[in-house]
């Protein structure tokens, strides 16, 4: 491998962390549960009768958001309330990609690569 490369694989291993907190952001679900959050603790089943979603689904996306520092739970009884982990950051990144999503005129509906990850998504759900 060439000098070059191994600079721009070790760019790349830079942003890893930032790929995988995007794509946590990446599905509709996470963020409308996320938004949810936004409004204090919830239990999955709250959030699976707000939503309208399978428990296992909602569990699934919610391990997502753990596993990416987003969310955490604590045990109450034999359920677990979630609740967001840092919601004044994660808010600011929220508002800062709407402010984007307005700058560019939500051109990135148009972004055939993201309109065939969600077909893609859409098909296997």
């Amino acid at each position: 491998m060439t000098m070059q490369r191994e600079r721009a694989a070790d760019r790349t291993g830079d942003l890893a962390p930032a790929a995988a907190l995007f794509h946590s952001l990446s599905d509709p679900t996470r963020l409308t549960i996320l938004q949810h959050l936004t409004t204090g603790e919830h239990k999955v089943r709250d959030l699976t009768e707000h939503l309208g979603l399978a428990q296992s689904t909602v569990s699934a996306h919610l391990a997502c958001l753990s596993d990416c520092g987003l969310v955490t739970s604590r045990p109450v009884g034999r359920a677990s309330l979630y609740s967001l982990t840092t919601e004044p950051e994660l808010l600011a990144a929220l508002a800062a990609a709407e402010r984007l999503l307005e700058a560019t005129g939500y051109a990135v509906e148009l972004c055939p690569t993201v309109a065939g990850s969600r077909s893609g998504a859409e098909a296997s759900a």
